[in-house]
């Protein structure tokens, strides 16, 4: 705890982080109106008391469909990375620590990934699975748990001939103990910063769908949806754009900021050669 305070990086990126998911847990007590309240106010009107974000060309009150966006968005950045981590570490674990046969099929599936560009991919699922929340993860998920299966795949296997495992082999373990409770374990710093930067990337793709009508489907918004409602009329009405595209700047910036101070306290081999580089 004393490492991490003393970074200030940790300090302000987290303090920034956690005050943008306060805002998006409370957002239906904090928000002045609903996300989907038509008529509140006048249209396209810019911000001013007391739409200080200004009105959307429904009268929708923006501060109120920014907060309720900021649910969908960190939700699906936060789900979406939390299931590529729980699948790409089973699956790189298993090929990195048996080899032979497991390692060829394993692998082969995860080249068979990543060989299509992620938001080609992306896109293509998100037309089959749909437009709604699980289609949207799915389709974010499945591409991006390929990244991380290389990565605890590489790391299994600098681990699996260390002392400590084969202290545990000795000793009478099963190889599923040996890997599940002695080598994952201790591969959580590595692991923990990589999820840190994928949580962004998983946020920027959303974003990305969302802003080419690939989608939450209306009135659910999510930043993305709403910097593409702002784009058509950025030149006359800027604030639509400005304000969802400055929410989704500050949450990249604090979550990269956040990754590289995670990475220099938890993984500082990695740190060193960066920062020598």
């Amino acid at each position: 705890m004393k490492l991490f305070l003393r970074d200030k990086r940790f300090v302000v990126s987290s303090s920034i982080l956690i005050l943008f998911c306060l805002l998006a847990i409370l957002a239906p007590w904090i928000a002045p109106y609903s996300y989907d309240a038509v008529g509140v106010g006048p249209n396209l009107s810019p911000p001013h008391f007391p739409f200080i974000m200004g009105t959307d060309v429904l009268g929708r009150d923006l501060f109120s469909r920014i907060l309720y966006g900021a649910r969908l968005s960190l939700a699906v950045g936060f789900c979406t990375a939390l299931f590529s981590l729980v699948l790409g570490t089973f699956t790189g674990a298993i090929a990195g620590y048996y080899g032979g046969k497991w390692d060829r099929i394993l692998m082969s599936i995860v080249d068979v990934f990543y060989i299509f560009p992620m938001l080609l991919l992306a896109i293509l699922l998100t037309l089959l699975l749909g437009r709604g929340f699980i289609g949207i993860f799915l389709a974010i998920g499945m591409t991006t748990w390929v990244s991380q299966a290389r990565l605890v795949r590489a790391l299994v296997l600098q681990a699996r001939d260390l002392p400590y495992v084969e202290a545990g082999r000795a000793m009478g373990l099963s190889h599923f103990q040996v890997l599940f409770k002695h080598i994952v374990p201790n591969l959580t710093g590595p692991m923990i910063v990589s999820l840190t930067f994928q949580i962004p990337n998983n946020i920027l793709t959303e974003s990305f769908l969302s802003f080419i009508g690939l989608g939450l489907q209306p009135p659910y918004s999510s930043w993305g949806t709403l910097a593409n409602e702002g784009f058509r009329g950025i030149q006359s009405y800027p604030h639509l754009m400005i304000f969802p595209g400055l929410a989704l700047f500050i949450t990249m910036l604090a979550f990269n900021f956040l990754g590289d101070s995670l990475r220099d306290i938890l993984d500082p081999k990695s740190s060193i050669g960066t920062n020598h580089n």
